[in-house]
């Protein structure tokens, strides 16, 4: 019987290659724009793109997830990224639009099939740590992009892209060997209703708790989107960092993440409970963001690395302890239904997120802009989740 820590560690591996997909056309965004003729500052509508599209397929995740089963639904996810890489290496603004549509298909129903997954397989007591864990393939595909991507392109952007094409493939074979026993509790009568598209949403509307969570998730993926996005153009063209450099730094945003999702998760399930961990770590998105605004060309280095090393471990470490807590508040048997009903509202903060960041850069003439508009979203996020928690004994 397959165990607990083998389910996560498959699911690990299929959130990275997936979130490296997204990741990878925003690392080579300069070089992309130059070949293309256009401007860097439109990584975020590319970006917008794949969360329009996973937004949707994420709403139908859970109905795929219940007929299918979370494996084959997560083999197919990878499928679908990889030929949105392949569609992209395609020397035209149209296909980079159409690889994005296909890689948000693919990205959409990942997280709801693995909560599955997780969910019947993890103890409460544990279950802040363990999501935390598996998200910790979001930053970890950041850092695989950041880290290869920049060397691949010395073999041209196509051939990179092409690259973590064939990556993600390879990742969809670990699957197989587990389909027969994880995917046991299949339903192959289950419907794929248009109108089920609306039920996962009505579960969050539903319920205070998921409502609130919902919403701060909305305003949380702007903050780690606007980092994933434009960290690496903001870097190149206002702190004149190359390109190599710039990924590296990317990586390390990223890598921070990864400690700082299993920190979190562990924080949490051990003192703090989940709310009280997610007001926290609003307040430390809030003022990590406001210090990316705030960089200067003459900062050593390993200042600026420090404060990217913070906004990495908030901006993007507070995805598992926020799903664990989704998992937690569902009615029994949902978990998979409200995580595609709560992400909805996740990539809907991305959808809008990046392009009205690039347009205020754009307007403005600076990314720092931007970074202090996220900073004051965040900011106001604080006491939304830290309503009703009582500070001294639980929440």
């Amino acid at each position: 019987m397959t165990g607990p820590w083998w389910t996560l560690a498959v699911t690990l591996a299929i959130q990275s290659l997936v979130s490296m997909a997204v990741i990878t056309v925003p690392v080579m965004a300069p070089a992309l724009a130059a070949a293309l003729s256009v401007s860097p500052t439109l990584v975020g509508l590319y970006i917008a793109t794949i969360y329009a599209a996973a937004m949707l397929a994420s709403l139908v995740g859970g109905a795929a997830v219940a007929r299918f089963g979370a494996i084959r639904v997560s083999q197919a996810c990878v499928v679908l990224c990889a030929m949105g890489l392949a569609v992209s290496a395609l020397p035209f603004v149209a296909a980079a639009a159409a690889g994005a549509l296909l890689i948000g298909l693919g990205y959409g129903p990942i997280t709801p099939a693995s909560s599955h997954l997780l969910a019947r397989s993890t103890p409460a007591h544990r279950m802040s740590l363990v999501f935390s864990i598996k998200q910790t393939g979001v930053p970890l595909g950041g850092v695989l992009a950041g880290a290869f991507v920049p060397v691949l392109l010395g073999w041209g952007w196509q051939a990179a892209l092409l690259c973590v094409a064939v990556a993600n493939l390879l990742c969809g074979l670990l699957g197989q060997p587990l389909r027969q026993e994880l995917d046991a509790d299949r339903d192959p009568q289950r419907r794929m209703a248009l109108g089920n598209l609306a039920q996962p949403i009505r579960l969050v509307l539903g319920h205070p708790d998921l409502r609130r969570l919902a919403a701060c998730s909305f305003v949380f993926s702007i903050a780690q989107l606007s980092l994933t996005t434009y960290l690496v153009t903001y870097l190149h063209s206002t702190l004149e960092y190359g390109l190599v450099a710039a990924g590296l730094a990317l990586s390390i945003s990223q890598f921070a993440g990864v400690g700082g999702r299993v920190a979190w998760g562990y924080v949490a399930d051990r003192w703090l409970g989940a709310r009280r961990m997610l007001a926290l770590l609003a307040v430390l998105m809030a003022l990590s963001a406001l210090a990316t605004a705030l960089l200067q060309p003459a900062m050593q280095p390993a200042l600026v690395l420090a404060v990217l090393a913070l906004y990495g471990m908030s901006g993007i470490g507070w995805n598992g302890v926020y799903l664990a807590e989704v998992a937690r508040r569902a009615p029994p048997g949902q978990a998979s239904l409200a995580t595609g009903g709560t992400l909805a509202f996740t990539f809907f903060g991305v959808v809008l997120g990046p392009p009205l960041f690039g347009a205020l850069a754009g307007a403005t003439g600076s990314y720092r802009a931007g970074f202090v508009a996220v900073a004051v979203a965040v900011a106001l996020c604080v006491p939304v989740m830290a309503r009703g928690v009582r500070w001294r004994s639980g929440g």
